[in-house]
């Protein structure tokens, strides 16, 4: 066994890998949960999240290029903050959000699978779970390539909703004179949004399998970021134009309802995308949470165990198998919505951190390679706290 990961990840399949990330991290699943609480606001939800994101994408595009780690958010508070134990605890924070994050995307991949096949649903998440796992110790690339065919699917059926979506008669909560925004609704749908958008960080953690850093880290996470945050509200503002907001609200499968909705035609082949891109955000969770895992080796002796890769793959096998077996336990115990929210809560707590070691990293020193504006950091920062405690208020 070796300690160290191949870098063998171009920009592309990262790029993609980002995509697939944010787009199979809950918009086939999230949307309904965040119309049923903004109503016609939702697309603004999608706005306001994207607006806590980009300032904190940011910082993690200098930091990923500064200090090019597995487990990137511990070693940026390491070294930015010199709290080895905070480190830990994040990167702790980071690998059960990570594994929460893809039992809740699991969970939503299973319930548009059942609309499809019948199944039990235990077998279903076990199945699945399993065959993910044993992708992500095949090897990284093969990971990342299987994980670029999804994502090229599930961009093809957003594009699809979104068509179907504007070309359709609206519905009455459409073309009424919009009510005042509720924003207590407005901010709970805005920490469901933000769980979409999570990606960036997971490919900071990519880091150290890229074949140059400073040139591929920073190009990847911001033209994933765009992509991701231009369909999402696309698809926002389809979605609450064809489809009433309790209906949407109460569906387990919102983008299928959009379709049939839009064109009058069976959503079946939009919910095996859904599948696709489920298995996808699913694959980039186990992916990131098992290298976080291996990083923490690096960090503590009492994970020193995990700190190893597979000589002829790789990677982190038994970092990967601890991973995907709690992601299947996981999806098996809470709904989707509990999920995600508690995986948004927690990152952002992580990304205020993440905010203030770049803050303190440049009270010391200047980065030599890709910089961003003193303010960016401070923005990060605030906007990550005032969503945080804008959740507790929705």
């Amino acid at each position: 066994m070796s300690d160290q990961l191949k870098r063998r990840i171009g920009p592309v399949l990262l790029t993609l890998y980002g995509i697939g990330i944010m787009v199979g991290a809950g918009i086939y699943v999230l949307t309904g949960a965040a119309a049923g609480a903004a109503g016609v606001w939702a697309p603004l939800a999608f706005v306001l999240a994207a607006v806590v994101a980009v300032p904190t994408a940011l910082s993690f595009c200098e930091l990923s290029v500064r200090i090019p780690e597995a487990a990137a958010d511990s070693s940026y508070i390491e070294k930015g903050l010199n709290r080895h134990a905070l480190a830990v605890l994040v990167g702790w924070i980071n690998i059960v959000a990570g594994t929460v994050a893809a039992a809740a995307v699991l969970r939503g991949g299973v319930g548009y699978l059942l609309a499809l096949v019948d199944l039990p649903f235990v077998w279903a998440v076990i199945g699945l779970g399993a065959a993910l796992t044993v992708v992500a110790i095949v090897g990284v690339v093969e990971s990342l390539a299987f994980a670029a065919v999804l994502t090229l699917v599930e961009v093809l059926g957003l594009a699809l909703v979104i068509g179907a979506g504007f070309s359709a008669e609206p519905v009455a909560d459409w073309t009424l004179p919009a009510p005042a925004p509720h924003w207590a609704g407005i901010m709970t749908a805005t920490v469901f949004a933000f769980f979409a958008y999570i990606g960036f960080d997971d490919m900071a953690n990519m880091a150290e399998e890229a074949r140059d850093p400073g040139r591929t880290m920073p190009r990847a996470i911001l033209a994933a970021l765009t992509v991701t945050g231009i369909l999402y509200c696309l698809v926002a503002l389809a979605a609450v134009r064809v489809v009433p907001q309790d209906v949407l609200g109460a569906s387990e499968r919102p983008l299928a309802i959009v379709w049939e909705a839009g064109t009058g035609r069976s959503g079946a082949f939009l919910s095996a995308i859904a599948v696709a891109a489920a298995l996808n955000g699913v694959l980039a969770q186990i992916v990131m949470a098992s290298r976080v895992l291996f990083g923490l080796g690096k960090r503590s002796r009492a994970l020193a165990v995990f700190r190893s890769a597979h000589p002829r793959f790789g990677t982190p096998v038994l970092a990967s198998l601890l991973v995907g077996v709690s992601v299947v336990g996981a999806a098996m115990t809470l709904p989707v919505a509990t999920l995600a929210e508690f995986t948004s809560q927690a990152l952002l707590i992580v990304f205020s951190l993440v905010n203030a070691s770049l803050i303190a990293l440049d009270r010391r020193e200047r980065a030599r390679g890709f910089d961003v504006a003193h303010w960016v950091p401070w923005l990060g920062l605030f906007a990550c706290l005032a969503a945080f405690f804008g959740s507790f208020w929705g």
